[in-house]
């Protein structure tokens, strides 16, 4: 099993949400998130006076999935979040070793 983080612009989402159901993901978490990588941020105007704007709004999905979909899922992302500028974002792939359901106790694929 793998967990896959990825981090997205937020009017991408619903792309990406749709597509992963199409290609089997049974549930993913989604948080709203701030950050920045090398676009390091911007500056805006507000009543004449110009001040930065570190943090980025983003978005955060998280997804534990088989090994078999993670070809599938990966490729969902990059091409439904892709817009070609600067802060599309970052896909994350980590193994995991175990997931357990808490309601039924179950555990390993059968708990996903």
């Amino acid at each position: 099993m793998k967990k896959i983080e990825a981090i997205i612009k937020p009017f991408k989402l619903d792309e990406v949400k749709d597509e992963l159901n199409n290609v089997g993901v049974l549930g993913l978490t989604v948080t709203e998130v701030k950050g920045y990588g090398r676009q390091k941020g911007h500056t805006e105007l507000y009543r004449g006076a110009e001040y930065a704007v570190d943090f980025l709004p983003k978005i955060k999905i998280e997804l534990i999935i088989l090994d078999e979909l993670v070809k599938d899922v990966i490729e969902v992302i990059k091409s439904k979040a892709h817009t070609g500028r600067i802060g599309d974002g970052k896909i994350f792939i980590s193994n995991i070793d175990e997931v357990i359901r808490i309601r039924t106790g179950e555990s390993g694929k059968n708990a996903i």
